[in-house]
């Protein structure tokens, strides 16, 4: 599959702080890509250079067959982190003024934002003004207008920004659409089980510099797994088990995490041998955890 988005040790400075450093990521066509990373990371800085905002200061971008992101700026949708509605401005106006920006003529940029706006459930504030809206209503309205003009590529900065549970769900169940109508979609987001409910692959971002990158599934089944066991008797030392790398054991009850490859069923026999098993459930990482690994782990080297 080729790659919608192509990025080869860019990087970007501003006066002496280097916000990114040398990053290099590939996005497949058609797949759906997550940016993790704390405040400060690079995620932002990273999301201009691919929409054509920023420019790299050293190394490539290039976006839907290898062109530059200022060439294909009308096939390219991108929701900024800010508030970007202006607040005098009617709603159904708003809306379609971002669709005319992408090119689409007036009268089909407000069919579509009537439309839309009344599928989100927003139609009773179709000609209210921007700054009459709640945050999760005034985010749901950006990105609707993000998106007005059907763009190849979707570029989402913090998109679940401000949102309820319910409308967090609208804007995933939108993600999920537009990968199955065959578009590429990128978003940052703080909520790391939004990034693990819908990525194929996810990169984690730290000071501007790429830490983990890859298919989700791929990264998941690296890490290590963990298996919770409650038991009777005396287990021993749980840490000498084999496969075992570390093991919390609260006295009837333990947490172990298992070594890369560890054959679970062995471990098992070994328990059996020692105690009696009342539970034996294990447990992939999670991505939340991989990312504190991966975060957490940087900190302390630092």
């Amino acid at each position: 599959m080729p790659n919608a988005i192509s990025v080869e040790a860019a990087s970007k400075h501003f006066g002496t702080h280097t916000a990114v450093d040398r990053l290099t990521l590939e996005v497949p066509s058609g797949s759906i890509y997550g940016f993790l990373g704390r405040n400060g990371a690079g995620k932002t800085t990273t999301l201009r250079m691919i929409t054509g905002i920023l420019d790299p200061d050293e190394g490539r971008v290039s976006v839907l067959d290898g062109k530059s992101p200022k060439s294909v700026r009308a096939r390219t949708g991108y929701l900024p982190e800010e508030n970007g509605l202006y607040k005098d401005m009617r709603v159904i106006d708003m809306v379609a003024y971002f669709g005319q920006l992408r090119g689409l003529d007036r009268r089909e940029a407000t069919t579509r934002a009537q439309s839309r706006l009344r599928a989100a459930g927003l139609e009773a504030s179709l000609t209210a003004k921007c700054n009459t809206l709640s945050k999760g209503m005034a985010q749901k309205a950006q990105v609707i207008g993000a998106l007005l003009h059907d763009p190849e590529l979707v570029v989402l900065d913090e998109p679940f920004s401000g949102l309820d549970p319910v409308n967090s769900e609208m804007v995933l169940s939108l993600i999920r659409q537009y990968k199955r109508e065959g578009r590429t979609v990128i978003f940052s987001t703080h909520v790391v089980e939004h990034a693990e409910q819908i990525c194929d692959s996810i990169i984690i971002i730290d000071n501007g510099q790429r830490k983990l990158a890859g298919p989700l599934a791929e990264i998941k089944a690296q890490a290590d797994r963990s298996v919770i066991v409650d038991y009777e008797g005396d287990a021993g030392a749980l840490q000498e088990l084999p496969g075992v790398t570390a093991a919390d054991d609260a006295g009837q009850h333990a947490e172990l995490t298992l070594a890369r490859g560890a054959d679970t069923q062995v471990l098992l026999k070994c328990l059996v041998e020692r105690v009696r098993i009342r539970r034996f459930d294990t447990r992939e990482a999670s991505l939340k955890q991989i990312f504190l690994n991966v975060v957490e782990g940087e900190r302390d080297a630092a």
